[in-house]
């Protein structure tokens, strides 16, 4: 199969493998290249097959040495159909730890669901004993509540007040005005169902009643805040309620996990192209904009770069976790900076069609976009034609 590109809206429908195992390898490359770090044995990684979860799994094998159980929901290749970048990339990611001689156990399936939970104990108690780390990084847009049954749908929109904010067609490069309506009360419930807390403390929950969560277990789960051009839209916004509802998860689950000497925390990361972020309206061209900017500084960095930091400057020093007046970890500590946001904003209030080259970097992000599904890499002749099926296996 010759594997091009397919874009529709802000989804790519293919993806090549070879493509993603590059991209895994050049994230494994920098793990090994670092310092080693003296950290977690045993992981789980909820929500591990692309983004800050799949950099999750991969700075715990290769910079900490652990061995990692990876729960995530792809689909795999058929003859006519490629599988979906994050199978590509956890099949690549196996491959890798398994050459180093490290466990990667994965199940694919609804983490929201009790059956999953009950699978990864069994996998957990079978080939682990118990786990040190967990790392909550679910991206989904919906959730089957699994005491009720509910469907439950999360959206993107203000609360209390409708928002008007420029845009980017990031496909045509083209600035335009959106309007966001308010959410009601429903939508609100629905999306914290979604997007907040409960499903990652009922994973914890899960794992400490069975006996398999360490007696100093750590757990993460990823969120972000962003800058002020997109408060009314994201933190102040329905997002913005569920991830509230996460923070305030976090503190129960630490005052919880203290007994037995465990924590747990919100880490704060950076804006990144991924294509949960590609979906929300106005953050593309933040995202344009903050790239160039924080290139031009030099402190850039990508979803490795970020995890890295976290687990060897903040989670595992020996030291105690550096924290914000909320108990959040913030390695958005760079994005940040008074001086890049006012460039950022100074950038934004002054963009137009004829300047958008000039004050933000689209073409980088939309290679950056191309690359989470394995195409714009340089390496890779996507004229020739490639097996699209890839096993990954279940451990």
């Amino acid at each position: 199969m010759i594997i091009q590109p397919k874009i529709r809206g802000f989804i790519c429908t293919t993806a090549h493998p070879l493509g993603c195992a590059l991209q895994v390898q050049r994230q494994i490359e920098y793990a090994r290249e670092q310092s080693a770090i003296q950290g977690p044995k045993k992981v789980l990684v909820i929500g591990s097959s692309t983004g800050y979860g799949l950099a999750s799994r991969i700075i715990s094998t290769f910079a900490a040495g652990a061995d990692t159980l990876g729960i995530f929901f792809e689909k795999s290749a058929t003859d006519k159909r490629t599988a979906t970048a994050g199978w590509y990339n956890t099949a690549a990611f196996q491959q890798a730890a398994h050459a180093v001689g490290r466990t990667a156990l994965n199940i694919n399936g609804d983490a929201f669901s009790d059956a999953v939970k009950e699978q990864a104990i069994d996998m957990i108690r079978k080939h682990f004993g118990s786990v040190d780390l967990i790392i909550y990084s679910l991206a989904s847009p919906r959730r089957t509540h699994p005491r009720t049954g509910e469907s439950l749908f999360s959206v993107i929109k203000p609360v209390g007040k409708s928002f008007t904010s420029q845009t980017i067609d990031v496909n045509t490069g083209t600035l335009s005005q959106v309007t966001l309506e308010p959410a009601n009360d429903e939508e609100i419930r629905q999306t914290v169902g979604v997007m907040g807390g409960e499903d990652w403390e009922l994973w914890i929950n899960a794992l400490n009643d069975a006996g398999v969560l360490a007696k100093n277990a750590t757990t993460v789960a990823y969120s972000y805040i962003g800058p002020a051009i997109t408060f009314p839209m994201y933190r102040e916004g329905t997002i913005g309620k569920a991830k509230d509802d996460l923070e305030a998860t976090a503190i129960r689950l630490n005052a919880s996990l203290q007994k037995t000497g465990g924590r747990a925390f919100v880490s704060i990361n950076k804006a990144v192209v991924t294509q949960s972020s590609s979906a929300i309206p106005v953050v593309p061209l933040y995202i344009s904009i903050l790239y160039k900017i924080m290139q031009e500084k030099g402190i850039h960095e990508g979803c490795i770069e970020q995890i890295y930091r976290l687990f060897a400057k903040r989670l595992y020093t020996g030291d105690t976790v550096p924290v914000d007046e909320k108990g959040r970890i913030r390695i958005d500590d760079y994005e940040m900076r008074p001086d890049v946001q006012t460039e950022v904003l100074n950038a934004w209030n002054h963009m137009n069609q004829e300047n958008l080259t000039l004050l933000a970097n689209l073409e980088e992000y939309q290679q950056e976009f191309l690359s989470l599904f394995g195409f714009s890499n340089e390496k890779i002749h996507y004229a020739e034609e490639v097996n699209p099926v890839v096993a990954v296996n279940p451990s």
